[in-house]
């Protein structure tokens, strides 16, 4: 294995392109990514995860890939990509099979997994990501891994994660067409936790809530996997209109004072207190009331969290997250969102920031960085190990050991 490697993540959102290059000494025992360059274009071809404009959405990953180039020195020839959006969709499967030696290998683990795939899933949806909850030998239940281990039955419980195959294939195809190859597609309820969460925080319980511009992803994690994830149709842009409608001004003009001058908490901020749209926008020149838009902005952002409240009461853990809530995604930066979250979730939050990073940290130390840096981390760990079992690599890996296996067979 060579001693260093240079990687590249892609965040493809509805609002901003992020992407990540990285540098990794494989020569460290505890690996960390060391970010050589970082690049932002905005995301003019997607809206809430689907994509809208091919060739504008090429032109602004060209951009963004440009511009991480850069400033790292290196060229950039293939990325894991992170993705989000309301098409991806969730569910539990479970899959059982005989084991055909005397111990568990990685092969048999993959057959498991692709036991657990063999459901009916609608021809529109592709599986982007499986993740092993659980793992059981003969009677013994809760094996987080199951190599190495006797026994003639292997059953796993799994989380599935699907995506729309449209809207998938568009998204591989716009990468394609900026000239790099996808190394895998991850979900962002999937990357914001490797890059957020804290072994220990997975063991206890958390919540992950990443609010991107199109939508909302919540992950859920306890006893050190996943136990839920949902994406949620409302997001930063759903605010941005809301500002466009109740103060009666453009869309770009919305979006710089609510990054200007945003703010969920209206009870501290004085009714004489007006916004001077002549000093942000050219079109717009009227004045507006600070005080109404940081109401505004409360009400949706109180709709967010109450929606997530809803998933976590569905599966019984609302207010029973020992780790609390960890906020990321560019849309969590407004002042008052954490105290509103806690208000509403009833769960200690905080801000989700990236953890075990090295190199120009300054730049990407950023909740909305994560997604980007997660799929980073992914890609790291996969590259170390061979294919990750989450990936749809790791189906292709432990079949291609497994008929190595049998043709070394007399």
């Amino acid at each position: 294995m060579p001693k260093e490697r240079v990687l590249a993540s892609l965040d493809i959102g509805s609002s901003k392109i992020r992407t990540i290059v990285a540098v990794v000494d494989g020569t460290q025992e505890h690996e960390v990514p060391n970010v050589i360059g970082v690049g932002l274009s905005p995301s003019l071809g997607m809206r809430k995860g689907h994509v809208i404009d091919v060739e504008e959405l090429i032109h602004n990953i060209i951009a963004s890939l440009e511009d991480a180039e850069r400033m790292a020195g290196v060229p950039i020839n293939h990325v894991y990509v992170g993705m989000s959006g309301s098409h991806i969709e969730a569910f539990d499967s479970r899959g059982v099979i005989a084991i055909s030696g005397s111990e568990i290998t990685m092969e048999d683990v993959g057959r498991v997994l692709d036991a657990a795939q063999a459901v009916s899933i609608p021809a529109n949806r592709r599986i982007l990501h499986i993740e092993p909850k659980t793992y059981s030998v003969d009677e013994q239940k809760g094996i987080k891994n199951p190599v190495g281990m006797t026994g003639i039955r292997l059953e796993v419980e799994a989380h599935i994660i699907t995506g729309h195959v449209q809207h998938v294939k568009n998204i591989e195809k716009c990468v394609d067409q900026a000239g790099v190859d996808t190394d895998d597609l991850i979900p962002s309820t999937i990357a914001v936790s490797e890059a957020v969460v804290t072994k220990r925080q997975k063991e206890l319980g958390v919540a992950v809530i990443d609010v991107g511009a199109g939508s909302t992803s919540l992950a859920v994690f306890e006893e050190g996997t996943i136990l839920h994830s949902v994406s949620i149709p409302v997001g930063g842009e759903s605010v941005t209109n809301d500002i466009a409608i109740g103060l009666r001004t453009s869309i770009d003009t919305a979006e710089r004072i609510k990054i200007e001058f945003g703010s969920v908490l209206p009870e501290e901020i004085a009714e004489r207190e007006m916004i001077d749209l002549s000093s942000v926008s050219k079109v717009d020149s009227q004045t507006v009331s600070k005080r109404y838009m940081a109401e505004i902005m409360q009400a949706r952002y109180y709709e967010i969290f109450t929606l997530v409240k809803e998933e976590l009461e569905r599966i019984g853990r609302s207010g029973m997250l020992p780790a609390g809530a960890l906020l990321t995604g560019a849309a969590v930066k407004a002042p008052g969102v954490l105290d509103l979250a806690r208000d509403v979730l009833g769960l200690p939050v905080q801000m989700g920031f990236p953890t075990d990073i090295g190199g120009v940290i300054e730049k990407v130390d950023d909740p909305a960085y994560a997604t980007a840096l997660g799929a980073l981390v992914w890609g790291m760990r996969e590259g170390e190990g061979g294919p990750r079992v989450g990936s749809v690599q790791f189906k292709r890996a432990a079949t291609q050991v497994g008929s190595w296996f049998k043709s070394l067979l007399p």
